[in-house]
C-alpha cells in the first residue's frame, strides 16, 4: 500500500485546526443547503407554482454540482486548498447578495440564479473539503473521519432547515384558505431578504478567519501545485461507479427533503401547517446527524461497504412503507404529541410520516461512504475523482423533478418515493461490488491500485 503524503500525516496544532475549520465548512455548506427545503415552499405559495415548477429551486442549486466541479477541480490542483476554500465560500457570498437583488425585483428566475450562485461556491468548497478531510490523519481513519464530519453536515443542515421555517414560513399567507394578497407577498420577501443578508454577513466573517489561518491549512493539507485534468477521472471504472452512486444517492435524499414538508403537511399524511411541518422535517436530518455518529462509531470495526449495504436495505424497505401506506384515511386516535412546539395529532397518517423522516438515518453514511470507498478504489488523482464525484452530485437537480414528475402523473407524493427506492437500490449493489476492488491510499497522483 502506498503511503500518502507525510505533510498530511503530520500532527500539532496546525493539523487539529485545520481539521476543526474544516469540519466547520460542512456544517456552513448543509446550513445554506437545507434552506433550500422551506424555500421551496415559500417559493411556491408566492409565485403559485406546480410540484415541478417548484422544484426548479433544487435543480437551479444542484444543477450547478455539473457545471461547475470539474473547473473547481482544476483549480484546486493547481492553486490548492486553502485557496478553494476562500473562494467557495466567496461565491456562496455573493450567491445570497443575489437572492436579496432578488427579493427586491421579485422575478422567480433571479432567485433561481442566486441559488446557482451560491451552490457554484458550495461545489468548489465540496471538491477541496472531502479528499482534505478523508486525507488529515490516519489512512485507516478515513471513513471515520469523513463520516464524523458529516455528523456536523447533518447538524447544520437540520439548523438549516429549523432556521428556514421558523424565519421563512412565518406570516399569515401560508394559513389555509388565505388568499395571497400582494401585501403578503412583501412580508414573504422581507424576510427572505433578512435570511440571506444574515448569511452573507456571518460567511464574510467567517472568510475573514480563513484567512488568517489559510497557511496552517496549506501546511497540513496534501500538496498541490499540479494542474491536473479533472476528466482524467472519466479512465477510472471505480471512479464512474462511485459517481452513479453518489448521483443517485444525492438524488435520492434531494427528491426527499425538498419535498418532505408538502409530503408531511398532506391530510391524509400529518395534517399541521406549513411551518409546523418545517420544523418537523429538521428530525430528517437530525436523524441523519444521529446516524452519522453512530455509523462513525461503528465504521471503527466494521467496514464501510458492510455498513453501506445494511443502511441501503433500512432506506429500501422505509420507502417501500411510504409507497405502500398510500391508501390510509387518517384516523384520530384521540391524542396528541408535542415535537419541537407542534402538537402532533397521533393518525394512521403517522406511519408514512414517520417513515419518510426515518430515512433520514439511513441515508446518514452513504455519502462519505461512497465517497471514500470511491477514492480508494479509483486509479485516477485524487483532486480529478474528488471532482467527478461532486459533479455527480448533479443528482440533486435531477431527481427531484423526477419525484415531482410521479407526484403530478399520479397525484401522490407517496408514489414520488418510487424514484428515491430505486436510487437506493443500486446503492445497495454499489456495497456488495466494493470489497471486490483492488484499494490503496487516498492521496494526489495516479495509482495503479492493488
Amino acid at each position: 500500500m502506498s503511503e500518502p503524503s507525510s505533510t498530511a500525516k503530520s500532527g500539532g496544532s496546525g493539523l487539529v485546526l485545520a481539521v476543526i475549520y474544516v469540519t466547520a465548512l460542512f456544517f456552513i455548506w448543509a446550513f445554506v443547503t437545507n434552506l433550500l427545503d422551506p424555500l421551496l415552499k415559500a417559493m411556491k405559495t408566492v409565485f403559485t407554482l406546480n410540484n415541478v415548477e417548484a422544484n426548479l429551486t433544487g435543480f437551479a442549486f444542484f444543477i450547478a454540482y455539473g457545471i461547475a466541479s470539474f473547473p473547481s477541480a482544476a483549480f484546486l490542483s493547481k492553486f490548492g486548498y486553502a485557496k478553494s476554500i476562500i473562494l467557495g465560500l466567496g461565491g456562496i457570498v455573493a450567491g445570497c447578495l443575489l437572492a436579496i437583488v432578488a427579493t427586491k425585483v421579485q422575478y422567480y428566475p433571479v432567485f433561481l440564479v442566486a441559488l446557482f450562485t451560491m451552490a457554484s461556491g458550495v461545489t468548489l468548497l465540496q471538491v477541496a473539503a472531502n479528499p482534505l478531510i478523508a486525507s488529515l490523519g490516519n489512512v485507516k481513519d478515513s471513513h471515520f473521519r469523513l463520516n464524523l464530519s458529516q455528523a456536523f453536515n447533518s447538524l447544520g443542515a437540520a439548523c438549516g432547515m429549523y432556521f428556514g421555517a421558523v424565519f421563512l414560513l412565518k406570516g399569515d399567507i401560508y394559513q389555509e384558505g388565505v388568499v395571497v394578497t400582494e401585501a403578503l407577498r412583501q412580508e414573504t420577501f422581507s424576510f427572505v431578504n433578512n435570511v440571506y443578508l444574515l448569511i452573507a454577513v456571518a460567511l464574510t466573517v467567517f472568510i475573514g478567519a480563513i484567512w488568517l489561518i489559510r497557511q496552517r491549512i496549506t501546511d497540513a493539507a496534501p500538496k498541490m501545485g499540479t494542474l491536473v485534468s479533472p476528466f482524467s477521472a472519466l479512465t477510472s471504472k471505480w471512479a464512474n461507479l462511485g459517481a452513479i452512486g453518489i448521483f443517485l444517492y444525492v438524488g435520492a435524499e434531494v427528491a426527499i427533503s425538498l419535498n418532505l414538508l408538502l409530503f408531511l403537511e398532506q391530510k391524509n399524511v400529518l395534517a399541521v401547517g406549513a411551518q409546523d411541518a418545517g420544523k418537523l422535517i429538521t428530525f430528517y436530518m437530525l436523524f441523519a446527524m444521529i446516524g452519522r455518529f453512530f455509523g462513525s462509531a461503528l465504521l471503527k470495526f466494521v467496514k464501510g461497504y458492510v455498513l453501506l449495504g445494511i443502511f441501503a436495505v433500512g432506506a429500501i424497505a422505509l420507502s417501500a412503507v411510504v409507497i405502500g401506506t398510500n391508501a390510509l384515511v387518517p384516523e384520530d386516535l384521540n391524542s396528541t404529541v408535542n415535537l419541537l412546539g407542534v402538537n402532533l395529532p397521533l393518525t394512521t397518517g403517522i406511519i408514512p410520516g414517520a417513515a419518510a423522516v426515518l430515512i433520514g438515518f439511513f441515508n446518514s453514511i452513504m455519502f462519505p461512504t461512497i465517497f471514500t470507498l470511491t477514492l480508494e478504489r479509483s486509479t485516477a488523482p485524487t483532486s480529478a475523482t474528488s471532482g467527478l464525484l461532486v459533479c455527480a452530485i448533479v443528482g440533486g437537480a435531477v431527481l427531484p423533478l423526477i419525484f415531482g414528475f410521479i407526484t403530478d402523473l399520479t397525484g401522490s407524493r407517496s408514489f414520488g418515493f418510487i424514484a428515491p427506492l430505486l436510487c437506493y437500490v443500486y446503492v445497495l449493489w454499489f456495497a456488495f461490488a466494493a470489497p471486490k476492488a483492488p484499494t490503496h491510499a487516498i492521496e494526489e497522483g495516479v495509482s495503479s491500485g492493488h
